[in-house]
């Protein structure tokens, strides 16, 4: 079982994905911050100077007298921030396809190869006939 985990290990996919886990992370924190700071401040002054984060519904007190409420602009920053994410892959996904399906096309469109000479064919003849006298 451990030789299996090593060739796993080894076969470069867990690589890949480790190195894509990493940079989904960072990208994750780049959108985070491109919400935060600079498309919601713009939306919340063209909405009167609301600030999203703070846009919250009240619900009551709890047990110890704090104020309970539902954090819908956080809410919303998060929906932005995971449509930004979500369109990103979506554009990386798009181009993988389209390469993928121009190298099929380049397959596809390899020229067959070419038509054995009548000289190599009579070879083909003559291989087949003594293969034949030797099994028979």
């Amino acid at each position: 079982m451990l030789q299996e985990f090593k060739e796993f290990a080894v076969k470069g996919n867990v690589l890949d994905m480790a190195v894509g886990i990493i940079i989904g992370a960072a990208f994750g924190t780049v959108v985070q911050s491109l919400v935060n700071d600079v498309i919601m401040p713009p939306i919340g002054l063209l909405l009167g100077g609301v600030d999203f984060s703070e846009i919250a519904i009240p619900v009551g007190t709890g047990p110890e007298g704090e104020a309970v409420s539902i954090g819908i602009g956080l809410f919303i920053n998060s929906v932005i921030s995971f449509l930004i994410v979500a369109f990103a892959v979506f554009m990386v996904v798009r181009s993988f396809n389209k390469l993928k399906r121009q190298e099929e096309a380049k397959e596809e469109a390899a020229p067959a190869p070419p038509e054995p000479s009548a000289e190599e064919k009579l070879l083909v003849e003559i291989r087949d006939l003594l293969a034949g006298r030797q099994a028979g």
